[in-house]
């Protein structure tokens, strides 16, 4: 038995499928495929293998379609991205010549460190950073728990383990170091919403305080780009929030970190998370590197910063200056 395609709709129907491809100038309603055995009645039930096969033959029309304009949105993502670029970082342009003075310059102070956060990805990255770089004397680990690391380059770390939930019995850990840096962090997703702010928000502040007390001259922190206090978005908001605390104990040097989509393979990635790498690594080829960043780059402008002398005793570093600082600081 032979089946004909309808499309049914606009102002009439015909029988011909490329007809969906042209019938589309005086239509008011959108057209849908119908499949009907001849001499049937166009009001009666399909069966159920009939139906499948039509709505088969709708999704395909419109994955199609879709397909068709994709290059277009992307298009359209990338001039409305180029176009709410941050700033030009011009003070970072063609400073790599004078990175490995500074470098040396800065080891002769025989200055020390901590990072929290050093589990994570980002605080991986920058302690791989600081110790190739080896610019400071001491580089102490604060964190829950002791790490485990291969080769000799880690040896002389010093870790220190604390507990959140009780950090002023741990005040000493805090205690000796001229530089601060914090990538600590988590989400929502992970934690609920109680645990990111206790996290993002409350260990962040109380464990700058600490090292505020106890001597540390410089604070580098981690946030994302958005961060704002008076945002109606709960990430955003606390990132705002916890950047303008610290800026208030009065370091002086405070430089804040607000990158935008991070960059990184993670060694047990979700299918979700592996796509969305692929589509913004894609992205920023298209608009180069206003949208996503790698944490390596991120990494290498924390610490290139370290150096340099600033013109305020607080900045906040948008997306684009630590794209560009991360690229001045190139090996």
């Amino acid at each position: 038995m032979r089946y004909s395609l309808h499309v049914v709709g606009g102002e009439g129907e015909t029988r011909l499928v490329s007809s969906l491809c042209s019938h589309q100038g005086s239509r008011k309603t959108a057209p849908s495929l119908e499949i009907r055995e001849p001499g049937s009645d166009p009001t009666s039930t399909q069966p159920p293998l009939l139906l499948t096969i039509r709505v088969m033959k709708q999704l395909c029309t419109i994955l199609g379609k879709a397909t068709a304009y994709l290059p277009v949105f992307i298009v359209i993502i990338a001039v409305v991205l180029e176009y709410f670029e941050d700033p030009e970082p011009v003070r970072y342009i063609s400073m790599a010549e004078d990175m490995k003075t500074l470098e040396e310059n800065f080891k002769q102070q025989s200055k020390s460190c901590f990072i929290l956060g050093a589990s994570g990805e980002t605080g991986k990255v920058l302690l791989q950073e600081l110790l190739e770089r080896n610019v400071f004397s001491k580089i102490t680990l604060i964190g829950r728990r002791q790490l485990t690391f291969e080769g000799k380059a880690h040896d002389n770390l010093v870790q220190e383990v604390v507990d959140f939930e009780k950090l002023e019995d741990y005040a000493a850990a805090f205690q000796g170091h001229d530089v601060g840096y914090c990538c600590m962090g988590t989400t929502k997703a992970k934690a609920g919403t109680d645990g990111f702010i206790r996290v993002d928000h409350d260990y962040v502040l109380k464990s700058a305080e600490l090292a505020k007390a106890g001597g540390c001259s410089q604070f580098h922190l981690q946030s994302s780009r958005g961060a704002d206090k008076n945002s109606s978005f709960l990430y955003l908001k606390v990132k705002g929030q916890v950047e303008a605390e610290i800026e208030a104990l009065g370091f002086d040097r405070y430089a804040v970190y607000r990158p935008g989509v991070l960059l990184v393979d993670r060694q047990e990635s979700r299918p979700a998370e592996w796509l969305a790498r692929k589509f913004f690594n894609g992205l920023t080829s298209v608009c180069s590197t206003s949208m996503a960043i790698p944490i390596e780059a991120v990494a290498k402008a924390m610490v290139s910063n370290t150096l340099l002398t600033p013109e305020q005793k607080a900045e906040i570093l948008e997306h684009k200056a630590i794209a560009a600082l991360g690229k001045s600081a190139g090996k």
